[in-house]
């Protein structure tokens, strides 16, 4: 399953810089419901709330591997929300069920935690921040 790499390509990089870019653009509350999303950052994308209390990891599951079904072709699996680009409870249980879906499905995972400051890897630890994020 594909990690991102802090040093890679500039095509590797554009998915997650786009969703920076996007969030930045529409989310300007500094509270904010975290939220889970595939497809390509700002033209085509799935969305759903991200709440870990309400869901298990079963509907977690089913939930992203809908999502996955509608999504073809290239493609990225990010959450959005507010704090710091450390791990954080909703990261981990959204990407517990990220792996499993895309594992079921037979294909590769790209994921990244995303904040309105940058976008972070959390299998492989790579990430990019900014000061300020040009829309």
């Amino acid at each position: 399953m594909p990690e991102l790499l802090a040093s890679g390509g500039a095509d590797s990089l554009r998915l997650p810089r786009a969703a920076v870019r996007t969030h930045a653009a529409t989310e300007r509350r500094r509270r904010y419901a975290p939220l889970v999303h595939v497809g390509i950052p700002g033209v085509r994308e799935l969305a759903v709330a991200a709440h870990p209390s309400a869901t298990d990891h079963g509907l977690r599951c089913d939930v992203l591997a809908a999502m996955l079904a509608a999504t073809g072709g290239p493609h990225l699996a990010w959450l959005t929300r507010p704090g710091e680009l450390t791990l954080h409870d909703v990261d981990a249980v959204w990407l517990s069920a990220a792996l499993a879906a895309y594992a079921e499905a037979g294909r590769d995972l790209t994921w990244v935690v995303v904040t309105r400051r940058g976008w972070w890897d959390p299998r492989s630890d790579a990430r990019r921040t900014w000061r300020r994020v040009r829309v």
